[in-house]
């Protein structure tokens, strides 16, 4: 795949719980690996989504994001070199804080990696790295399992990672459709599943991947 296009599963401009402050949020479509309990099995598959123009997405989120951009999945990192153009459009215009998720591990991503994914990786500021382990599922920063780490490749969030590392919580909304979304890291594992029994519906998950590794 080029740089030109984006493949995204879904987005929203005011994510609150997935990285530092107020964030625009991309989810991609299309995972190359497979955690067993991911949170988000339907992006998994590279069959679907949509094809945005990079440059499009990058003039949207330049003009609308608050603090910064947040990519999660799906597995960002498979769609590598259409973010780094993402990146780079974005930071043309503004100098935005931008945070990552993967299910490969930043050593290998660092000395295995392809041009792009490496690349992709000096860009950020931000990175939470390792699969979804469902049997390590924990209360945690922004992240699923406890294998998963978040590395900070800036200076810029020094100070937000400071006090306990716990669950930013989960973000509810009701669009004006009247479709129920929620977004977030569940702080308990199989919990998609139990709130779509509890509202007897099949709902849509929105958030964090729980990386789809």
């Amino acid at each position: 795949m080029g740089d030109e296009i984006l493949v995204v599963a879904d987005r929203h401009p005011a994510c609150r719980v997935l990285g530092p402050g107020t964030r625009y949020a991309v989810w991609v479509q299309g995972c190359p690996l497979s955690c067993r309990g991911c949170v988000s099995p339907q992006w998994i598959p590279f069959a679907g989504g949509s094809r945005i123009p990079v440059d499009d997405l990058a003039t949207e989120i330049a003009a609308t994001a608050a603090d910064g951009l947040t990519v999660s999945g799906g597995e960002p990192f498979a769609q590598a070199a259409a973010l780094v153009r993402l990146v780079s459009r974005i930071r043309g215009r503004r100098d935005l804080s931008v945070m990552a998720y993967t299910g490969y591990t930043l050593g290998f991503l660092t000395r295995h990696g392809s041009p792009a994914q490496r690349q992709l990786v000096r860009m950020l500021d931000l990175l939470v790295d390792g699969p979804y382990v469902e049997e390590r599922h924990g209360d945690l920063r922004w992240r699923g399992s406890g294998n998963q780490r978040i590395h900070l490749l800036s200076r810029r969030h020094e100070a937000d990672l400071s006090g306990a590392d716990h669950s930013a919580g989960l973000q509810f909304e009701i669009t004006s459709d009247g479709d129920f979304h929620w977004m977030g890291v569940p702080p308990v594992p199989g919990f998609r599943g139990d709130l779509e029994r509890a509202l007897g519906l099949q709902q849509h998950a929105r958030g964090e991947e729980v990386p789809a590794s």
